[in-house]
């Protein structure tokens, strides 16, 4: 979700500084920014991320047309650049500490969040009739639990690891994949895809995992381009954010 709104307001000009923590655990990494964190840079349709150490860094990554990425978990260099929005994009479905007062306008992506007491505004991020709607006062919908729709599986089309341990995958993203195949191993126990379609995400090798976490994602389209590409949910996402940016520059 994160890379579809960096990916939307660089695109419409406004400078990102994207923060971080050491070790993201991207499923969709193909169209994740966040691989800058292992790679150093990262492209997604047409623009890149680069890893960088510090404000002097974050400058020019800026100056050079490129998208910087800090690994900073608790966000302390929103006290160095003082940015005019501040957008939380964890997804952790609740609030882990963002405030009114980080920012001028602080934005919150999804439940956890209430308009007017922990941000300023929310955007919604469940799929359905308000995904990407501007929320002012109150809350987005409440975690399901349920993956969203596609192609008519949800639970079905998610990986989760089958025990505790190191990741390793034996499919590559992209890769298409029958019900039953194995796709990765957790400490030798197999990690089986439960439809036929393509891998359209996985966790990074070497990544630890316990059971029951999601750590893959299989796409029943079949169709592998959209593996390499920013999905329709997040570049909505994107647009509602782009939106409540609008909406607060009278504020800034």
């Amino acid at each position: 979700m994160a890379t579809g709104v960096v990916h939307r307001l660089t695109r419409s000009g406004i400078r990102v500084c994207i923060t971080e923590i050491p070790e993201p655990l991207a499923v969709r990494r193909e169209v994740a920014f966040c691989e800058a964190v292992f790679d150093g840079r990262k492209e997604v349709e047409g623009l890149v991320a680069r890893r960088v150490a510090d404000t002097k860094e974050i400058l020019e990554a800026w100056e050079e047309g490129m998208i910087p990425l800090l690994v900073d978990p608790e966000c302390k260099i929103r006290e160095v650049l003082k940015p005019q929005v501040l957008v939380d994009a964890i997804m952790a479905k609740r609030n882990i500490g963002t405030r009114m007062g980080d920012a001028p306008l602080v934005i919150g992506l999804g439940p956890g969040f209430r308009a007017g007491k922990d941000v300023h505004l929310v955007v919604e991020t469940n799929r359905g009739h308000n995904l990407g709607r501007v929320i002012e006062d109150g809350e987005a919908e409440p975690d399901t639990g349920v993956p969203g729709e596609i192609g008519g599986y949800t639970r079905e089309r998610v990986l989760r690891a089958p025990g505790s341990g190191r990741l390793l995958g034996s499919k590559k993203i992209g890769d298409p994949v029958k019900k039953g195949e194995g796709v990765a191993r957790v400490e030798g126990a197999v990690v089986e895809a439960g439809i036929d379609g393509v891998l359209r995400g996985i966790l990074r090798d070497g990544l630890s995992v316990h059971q029951g976490m999601k750590v893959g994602d299989i796409d029943p389209r079949g169709i592998r381009a959209h593996c390499f590409t920013i999905s329709d949910k997040a570049r909505a996402i994107g647009g509602g954010v782009l939106e409540a940016i609008l909406m607060g520059y009278d504020q800034l």
